[in-house]
């Protein structure tokens, strides 16, 4: 069963059409909590308009869609080879990277794809972990970022033993300095309605409206997507290192460890640790909820061009 399992690293996804508007840029910065004061995010007149560079990690599941979508529909796969049938309720998002390697513009236009593999497979006692590269292509087939996400899907077994197979994944980040307090601390209180917002963005999992949903899943109501915790962290980032510059940054990868509600705050510690590739700073980060005290947010590494913080 070894080698059937090993049929899935490197086997291809098919390349979905995707889409964005300067709408979709706006609903998506408030979704991840940009406030009054980031006009370059918030406010399309602004002379730097641009988008929050996380944005992409959004298109998985908005696809080109301007309407909601069933999310039971849109994240049911075809079979993989070397995998039995995965259940989609029990998938859970385990991390999340992005390298943005240009800008993206404001609005897509027609053409647009995104295109996937999978370059990792692991199993354990507790079920497989799968990986996969993303790149968004616009139409001439230039990549615009290339993204790494893996998925936790608890209790599918292949091999029932240990078997871990990786051939492609983004950078690791170092570990976070024991011996000194960190350089930048941002704190950002959650509102009760963060989720119904970001999923507006095209993630329109129940689990993030319906508290009867998460209450069968054992997180007694309604949790905030992973990807507005992640999106929360970026902009502390953005904020603190690059000067509120959306062009700043260049690298960004996360561990989800433990979920946040609606409503509650959330810590960003921030730590330089050296240099990064290409004149970037080299960051090593964790998000905590104050309200749970858990790390939320673990594993951050980002590489950040580093700038004054801008003064409006």
């Amino acid at each position: 069963m070894a080698a059937d399992l090993s049929k899935v690293v490197g086997s291809a996804i098919p390349d979905k059409p995707v889409a964005w508007n300067k709408r979709d840029l706006l609903t998506y910065a408030v979704g991840v909590g940009a406030k009054a004061d980031e006009y370059p995010f918030i406010y399309e007149l602004d002379p730097n308009f641009a988008a929050i560079p996380t944005y992409p990690v959004v298109l998985a599941l908005k696809g080109a869609d301007q309407d909601v979508n069933l999310f039971s529909e849109r994240v049911k796969s075809g079979p993989i080879s070397g995998l039995p049938k995965l259940d989609p309720n029990r998938v859970v998002h385990a991390t999340q990277s992005i390298e943005v390697l240009k800008p993206l513009p404001l609005v897509s236009g027609d053409g647009w794809v995104w295109r996937s593999r999978y370059t990792g497979v692991q199993e354990n006692k507790s079920g497989l972990i799968l990986t996969a590269e993303h790149l968004l292509v616009d139409p001439k087939g230039e990549a615009y970022a290339k993204l790494y996400s893996s998925s936790f899907n608890l209790g599918a077994k292949v091999t029932g033993e240990k078997f871990s197979k990786i051939i492609a994944g983004p950078p690791q980040g170092k570990p976070i300095p024991k011996d000194r307090a960190a350089d930048y601390v941002v704190e950002e209180q959650t509102t009760p309605e963060q989720a119904i917002v970001f999923r507006l963005s095209g993630d329109y999992n129940p689990l993030h409206i319906d508290p009867r949903i998460g209450k069968a899943a054992g997180f007694g109501g309604v949790i905030l997507h992973g990807l507005s915790t992640y999106g929360f962290a970026a902009r502390a980032i953005l904020k603190t290192i690059g000067g509120g510059d959306p062009n700043s940054l260049k690298f960004y990868g996360v561990r989800f460890t433990a979920p946040v509600k609606p409503g509650d705050k959330l810590q960003t510690s921030i730590w330089e640790v050296g240099k990064g590739p290409n004149g970037t700073t080299e960051v090593a980060f964790e998000t905590k909820n104050l309200n749970s005290g858990k790390v939320v947010i673990g594993n951050g590494i980002a590489y950040v061009v580093k700038k004054a913080q801008a003064k409006l």
